[in-house]
């Protein structure tokens, strides 16, 4: 019978260093820098993980677009933190301007027309200080539209004015 009750405590030993790996592994994927897929609307919503604003920022790369010139949005709330506008960065940018709801947390800096020149990652370097580490957090929404070339301005102009020709040219045969 000891044997059994031995054999049993190895087993136990054995799941609870498997778990506690596991444990370690999914913990490590929750480091302050983060990778988010934007979906197929070009939205995505993330959250500030474990040792935020590390160093004094985080690095969000957001992936999932093609090759092309966006416009970005991205809605910022937080508590026990102040995000300095001056060094967040998107693509190396700090072109974004920033506005706050009066009397609240969240603040959203939209970020004019952002080239992609080969296909995305936007990358966001989000700067701050912690003024309380123990309760700090912060998340966010991104959306990123497209903007569209001169070209296709040009397509829809020309478009119309063919439309126009025909209903005129319609209406003086009637």
């Amino acid at each position: 019978m000891y044997y059994y009750y031995s054999h049993k405590d190895n087993f136990m030993k054995l799941k609870f260093a498997v778990a506690s790996l596991l444990a370690a592994v999914s913990m490590s994927s929750f480091a302050a820098d983060q990778t988010i897929v934007l979906d197929a609307d070009g939205t995505a919503s993330f959250i500030g993980t474990p040792t935020l604003l590390e160093g004094g920022s985080d690095v969000l790369t957001f992936t999932g677009l093609a090759a092309g010139t966006y416009e970005v949005l991205i809605t910022l709330s937080g508590q026990y933190l102040s995000f300095n506008q001056d060094l967040t960065t998107l693509n190396g940018s700090n072109d974004g301007v920033w506005t706050a709801t009066s009397g609240s947390i969240k603040k959203t800096v939209s970020f004019g027309s952002v080239d992609a020149t080969t296909t995305s990652p936007f990358v966001l370097n989000l700067a701050g200080v912690l003024t309380d580490a123990g309760k700090a957090n912060y998340s966010g929404e991104i959306s990123v539209s497209p903007v569209p070339e001169p070209a296709t301005y040009g397509m829809l102009l020309g478009g119309l004015g063919i439309m126009g020709f025909l209903a005129r040219r319609k209406s003086k045969q009637a």
